[in-house]
């Protein structure tokens, strides 16, 4: 790869207001999951500040989701592995990233990838060829908008969650968080063809117990995911 020139303070700044620009339609399929979170920390066994932290320790809504609604009906070890196979689609987005990464500053890599959600890797997905500087500034500036939406959408569920209709309380939020990368039509086929099939098969398996459907739809979005990859290859 040719060297190139740093980019300017200037320059910076106006990726930084384009990242922000390109997160805010990725953001708002967001806003109903982090409400419907919210409602499940308090109808959870978990205390809500336990609850509520697991957004900046996971940082993962499907993965939160199982956490929160399975606490004190399995054990942790379950709880545990349940959250690690639903975000088993990361590894993906890790190796697709990792050229980028490759370039960065050992803090920006010790770091970045908690925030490493599939909205931000729809996004960043696109730029692994930008300058380093680039890349980064790109990527803070988009984690900071989910970040901060997904903070003040749980803030919302913890205190008007209840306003939920029962209906539709906590079986669509899983789905609703793969029309993120749905609706921002991705030229990248493998993460739009996990996104569709995860989605569908939540949706199917909604009345599965201890909502392993989230599990069910996780582990059918990351195996058509691979076979759509390979097949592009």
């Amino acid at each position: 790869m040719t060297a190139a020139l740093a980019p300017t303070t200037e320059e910076l700044a106006a990726v930084r207001r384009k990242a922000v620009a390109d997160s805010i339609p990725l953001a708002i399929p967001a806003l109903p999951f982090g409400f419907v979170l919210g409602f499940a920390i308090v109808e959870s066994v978990m205390p809500n500040i336990a609850g509520f932290l697991s957004s900046p320790i996971i940082m993962a809504g499907a993965a939160q989701l199982a956490v929160i609604t399975l606490a004190g009906s399995v054990s942790v070890w379950a709880i545990m592995a349940t959250a690690m196979v639903i975000n088993l689609r990361h590894v993906m987005y890790s190796a697709a990233l990792s050229p980028a990464f490759k370039a960065q500053p050992r803090w920006f890599r010790l770091l970045a990838p908690i925030m490493l959600i599939d909205q931000v890797f729809a996004l960043l997905a696109q730029r692994v060829d930008d300058h380093p500087d680039t890349f980064r500034h790109y990527y803070g500036a988009s984690a900071a908008v989910f970040f901060t939406v997904w903070h003040i959408a749980t803030i919302l569920g913890l205190a008007f969650g209840s306003v939920i209709p029962e209906s539709w309380q906590l079986g669509y939020a899983p789905a609703v968080m793969f029309t993120g990368l749905v609706v921002m039509g991705l030229d990248r086929r493998p993460a739009v063809v996990a996104a569709v099939v995860g989605a569908g098969v939540c949706f199917v398996s909604l009345g599965l117990p201890n909502r392993s459907g989230l599990l069910v739809g996780a582990l059918a979005g990351v195996i058509a995911g691979l076979v759509a990859d390979r097949a592009n290859a």
